[in-house]
């Protein structure tokens, strides 16, 4: 068991000075484990509309909820979105007898009842998979190859992990994808998923797997969107720097957890990835994701010209703008990219990830940091 501190601790602070918090996050990142630190599950107080039982009870929800008092977790919220109305009435209680954690696996844009009714009443916290700030450096190698979904990232051996990653996202297309109106064959969307995962790390071109799939160029985005939703995809959107260069304007896609990516690609040990087309792309989605969950940027970007320009990453932290480059090599240096982006797009500094050991500056706007201190290194720019 990796205890999650810090996310268990911010949880309770935000329930402090709230009276709705939704955890969001892909369906087995462990939001379950959390809650039971608030409420446990069976207990009066921790609803599962996924459980027959608790959905039955929801049938007449305000007797249900209205007398209890506590912290009350409701799972799987997305499933009864008919229930936000109501929770907007219980918050609005004086004296508040009840506080309620929400758990979904799916974003505000596909419930749109939470964004309408509760709207100034809620606290949104998403989370993905273990970090590697919890795992631990040691663990990182383990971290990249299966991902941080618990039940992956645990299991006993590379063979279990994988048998079971299959087995998730076999049961994704049937069961999760058609609750959010993805109306494709579930070996055609398991395909779709698959095609996207040769994306990962580039620019997206819809129209390649619209011809492929035989479908519309306007479906392709919407299903894009749909798993962007229930936290599969990011989409990283290009920033527009106001110069006079073509930029590039199509986002790029990176799956958020590189266990369900190698999955899909066939990855399933350390020797596969070392040797697979896409063990650079992996490893930048990789980095990418940790930087987010140290830096906590509001919105990311990435940045590229037609001329070959490019930065892997672009975000605003405090009113300043800082650019992060992600090298597979030993000791990276300066880059006409670098320099470029510096001059163009005015950034304070880059930051240059790699897989080494050692911390050092290539000038003064540029320092590389080692993928196991990004937590430490970055931490001036964390909140």
């Amino acid at each position: 068991m990796i205890e999650r501190k810090y996310i268990t601790k911010y949880i309770a602070k935000a329930l402090n000075r709230g009276r709705i918090v939704s955890l969001l996050g892909p369906r087995q990142c462990g939001k379950t484990t959390l809650a039971r630190h608030f409420a446990k599950p069976g207990s009066s107080l921790y609803f599962d509309l996924e459980d027959p039982v608790d959905s039955a009870k929801m049938l007449e929800p305000k007797n249900v909820l209205e007398n209890l008092k506590g912290t009350v977790v409701i799972d799987e919220v997305q499933r009864q979105p008919e229930l936000f109305p109501l929770l907007r009435v219980l918050a609005d209680r004086d004296p508040l007898p009840s506080k309620f954690l929400i758990l979904g696996s799916a974003s505000p844009h596909l419930i749109k009842h939470a964004s309408e009714s509760l709207a100034g009443r809620v606290e949104r916290i998403t989370i993905g998979g273990f970090s590697l700030d919890e795992v631990g450096a040691k663990h990182s190698g383990r971290l990249w190859l299966r991902g941080g979904l618990p039940r992956a990232f645990l299991a006993n051996t590379d063979e279990e992990c994988f048998t079971w990653l299959k087995e998730y996202a076999q049961s994704f297309v049937e069961r999760d994808l058609p609750l959010h109106g993805v109306s494709l064959p579930p070996m055609t969307l398991l395909r779709f998923w698959t095609m996207l995962a040769h994306y990962h790390g580039q620019v997206f071109n819809a129209s390649e797997i619209a011809r492929s799939l035989g479908i519309s160029v306007m479906t392709v985005k919407r299903y894009v969107d749909v798993l962007t939703g229930v936290f599969m995809i990011r989409q990283v959107q290009p920033w527009f720097g106001n110069i006079k260069k073509r930029q590039v304007k199509s986002p790029k896609i990176y799956f958020f957890d590189t266990g369900i990516l190698h999955s899909l690609l066939g990855i399933q040990t350390k020797n596969d990835l070392l040797a697979h087309p896409k063990y650079g792309a992996s490893w930048e989605g990789f980095v990418i994701e940790e930087v987010i969950r140290s830096v906590e940027p509001h919105e990311v970007f990435f940045w590229a010209t037609h001329q070959g320009a490019e930065i892997d990453l672009v975000f605003n932290k405090g009113g300043r703008m800082y650019g992060v480059e992600i090298k597979r090599a030993d000791a990276p240096t300066m880059t006409p990219s670098m320099r470029i982006a510096l001059e163009d797009l005015k950034l304070e500094r880059i930051f240059v990830i790699y897989p080494g050991n050692r911390r050092y500056s290539v000038n003064k706007q540029v320092e590389v940091i080692p993928f196991d201190e990004i937590h430490d290194g970055m931490k001036g720019l964390s909140k």
